[in-house]
């Protein structure tokens, strides 16, 4: 028995363990692959294919049931909290999306938890805007005294940022701006003439707000090595949440992942429900994680020297939560009692809309999976400093034609209604903030061992809000963003603050912080758990801010970091 027992260990034991495969995971597969190390991913949702398993990608409207809609019934049964957010629960990327019934988690107060369990995650959907934090953001915290110090600057890892951005090919403009450091970028995708127009009013009337095109994880000009690996040019069709057959957009499927496979260094596992880390008291550090096999609920055990969990921020901690120990009560490394606190996201549905009655004989090709964005111009100096907010906000947005189905709500019908189905809408615009949520450490996640999930797991219980600072926030991007359509020339220009609770952003960050000190923060500057060296996070959990820019490619870079890092030290012999 001990020899079968021995055998079975030995084939279940790797250089290093992955946990997750989305947009931090994939880059966490490909980097320690490619550095020769023999890398188990463990995924907990079922396996997707590039392309093969991309079901609708190619649908159009009319091959939908229902249009493209879901029924009542089916949400009601397991959809109740992803339909809150109105964008999940479509026909056309359901399959993208859990199901509530199955995983279940609990809300002191509303809290939009969206999430895809599948081999690449949301990689697959995300919204693929890509920016870098500034040394605004990394030394924000310890200028105001919030929260603790991020342990980086912006100068440790703007190498790092080159390096993804150059290999997962990301569109934009150069411009100068300190707060939003440039980049490694393939050409910009195009303004329209309504936005070109705008940039000229908006830049000549306010000279510290800056009108560009959206950086975004899409190939307009592809590498030799996006073209090794099958990716192509986008094609513009904007269905990119149902997956991309040409692989334009960055994901971990039709990138990451693809790479990893050519190494011949990586076992890839799906249906791996990861629900914790063996820790070794001896030698203080992990041995491997205990997996339930999502489709048999047999338990399994795999080792390894190092361990990345990039289950997605909550998901990452949930694993260190429930991997108590009688040296860790309150979940493995946390003897800062941070796990599970100091929970951001952004928050947005703040700004304005407006119609112009210029350009009527234009129109536009394609339909741009981009828009423009309008970088925070608050709070960056004493100039720009506000008195009643901390931070800042950035504006995403744009300019399009209304299509004929602006007629549905009218009763026309006959020759008039054909004739003026030919004709293209007005020109609208809109813009819309993403403003920076501070970190509280009474905004947090804890363990849930009352409700259970599908296979008899613990679930999590969100108690998160936003806070003064936010609201106040809110009011001006609101207000600015009427001040700046209007000095467009636009007409018809209403505000808006919409209907918002966190994690409607989708970028749930700060629940294992980076730090300087272990008696304050999870993880080291290397992303490694303090007091677990061989256990590194490298998903949304270790974010110390939230800065107010999309945070993937912030976690793609730290990812890529920190595996350079956790080879070097394992070829020394300390990990």
């Amino acid at each position: 028995m001990s020899n079968i027992n021995g055998k079975w260990q030995q084939d279940n034991t790797f250089d290093a363990i992955v946990v997750g495969s989305g947009i931090s995971g994939g880059w966490a597969a490909k980097e320690l692959t490619e550095k020769g190390l023999k890398t188990l991913v463990l995924e907990r949702g079922r396996m997707v294919k590039h392309i093969s398993d991309y079901p609708t990608m190619n649908f159009n409207p009319w091959d939908m049931k229902y249009n493209g809609r879901v029924p009542q019934d089916e949400i009601d049964k397991h959809y109740a909290k992803q339909n809150r957010t109105g964008y999940t629960v479509q026909e056309g990327w359901k399959h993208w999306f859990v199901k509530d019934d199955e995983h279940p988690y609990s809300e002191v107060k509303r809290f939009d938890w969206i999430r895809g369990y599948h081999v690449g995650g949301r990689s697959i959907v995300w919204g693929r805007q890509s920016y870098r934090h500034s040394d605004l953001d990394f030394e924000a915290n310890a200028k105001e005294g919030i929260g603790v110090d991020w342990p980086i600057r912006y100068a440790d890892i703007a190498p790092w940022y080159s390096y993804v951005e150059e290999w997962i090919g990301v569109s934009g403009s150069n411009e100068g701006l300190p707060q939003l450091p440039d980049g490694k970028f393939q050409p910009p995708m195009e303004m329209n003439c309504v936005e070109t127009d705008m940039k000229g009013k908006i830049e000549s009337k306010f000279s510290e707000r800056k009108v560009t095109m959206g950086r975004t994880a899409h190939i307009t000009q592809p590498t030799e090595v996006q073209k090794a690996l099958g990716r192509g040019k986008c094609q513009m069709r904007n269905l990119c949440m149902r997956g991309c057959p040409y692989g334009a957009y960055f994901s971990s499927n039709g990138a990451t992942l693809i790479a990893a496979e050519r190494t011949g260094n990586m076992t890839l596992r799906p249906n791996s429900i990861v629900h914790s880390i063996i820790y070794d008291e001896k030698t203080g550090k992990a041995k491997g994680v205990k997996i339930l096999d999502a489709e048999t609920k047999q338990e399994m055990e795999f080792y390894a020297k190092i361990i990345f969990l990039n289950a997605s921020a909550f998901n990452s901690t949930w694993v260190l939560m429930n991997s108590a120990t009688d040296r860790f009560p309150n979940g493995l490394g946390n003897s800062s009692d941070q796990l599970g606190r100091n929970v951001m996201d952004h928050h947005f549905q703040a700004g304005a809309s407006g119609k112009s009655e210029d350009f009527a004989d234009r129109y536009y090709s394609g339909r741009r999976a981009n828009g423009i964005y309008i970088p925070r111009y608050r709070n960056l100096d004493a100039k720009t400093k506000q008195k009643d907010f901390l931070r800042g906000y950035g504006y995403q947005g744009g300019a399009s034609r209304e299509g004929w189905q602006r007629l549905i709500a009218e009763m026309g019908f006959g020759e008039k209604m054909k004739e003026q189905m030919h004709e293209p809408g007005q020109w609208r615009v809109g813009i819309n903030a993403f403003g920076e949520i501070l970190p509280h450490p009474d905004n947090r996640i804890t363990l849930n061992k009352e409700v259970l999930d599908k296979w008899g797991l613990p679930t999590l219980t969100m108690d998160v809000q936003i806070r003064e600072n936010e609201l106040a926030m809110r009011k001006d991007m609101a207000t600015a963003a009427v001040e700046m359509l209007e000095a467009a020339g636009l007409k018809d220009v209403k505000s808006f603050d919409r209907n918002y609770a966190p994690g409607l952003g989708i970028h749930e960050m700060g629940t294992a912080r980076m730090g300087r000190d272990p008696k304050t923060s999870v993880l080291n500057k290397w992303n490694q758990v303090h007091e677990v060296p061989n256990v590194f996070m490298t998903d949304g959990a270790c974010m110390t801010s939230a800065a107010c820019v999309n945070p993937s490619l912030t976690y793609m870079a730290l990812t890529a970091r920190a595996c350079d890092y956790a080879v070097k030290e394992l070829k020394k012999g300390n990990l």
